[in-house]
């Protein structure tokens, strides 16, 4: 486990689809990574790939043998959100209560990529108040 929501399966970096957990340096982002290692420990994973890439890893659902859902396990436990731009809102409804709020303090990861995708920013400059002679 790298951290909350990337993986190594057979030494391929896996980015879980769908979902962002806090960063290692950010807080919950230590007990994001111990509760995946906690969920998939000693267990097969099998890793459905959706034919993309974030940097130098591959994305996809990761799927533990009794065919549970990574990604929505931490969701579940508060300690990744869904990125509804990526997931469609396949995990908002997983999200407990405050969890957004909480892990959500500063944006962190792809959620804040999310948010500037869906955001319009319009720049422009501002004109001067004063008046030319003459014109």
């Amino acid at each position: 486990m790298i951290d909350g929501d990337t993986i190594i399966v057979r030494g391929t970096k896996i980015r879980l689809a769908g979902i962002d957990a806090p960063e290692m340096d950010m807080p919950w982002g230590l007990k994001a990574k111990w509760t995946m290692v906690e969920i998939c420990k000693g267990q097969e994973i099998t890793v459905k790939l959706n034919g993309e890439t974030s940097y130098d890893r591959l994305v996809g659902i990761g799927y533990l043998p009794n065919g549970q859902d990574i990604g929505a396990e931490l969701v579940k436990r508060g300690l990744a959100l869904d990125l509804p731009f990526f997931s469609q809102g396949r995990y908002r409804h997983l999200e407990p209560t405050g969890a957004r709020e909480r892990l959500r303090n500063g944006a962190f990861g792809h959620a804040s990529i999310s948010v500037r995708r869906t955001t319009t920013v319009v720049a422009y400059r501002r004109r001067s108040n004063r008046h030319n002679a003459g014109s």
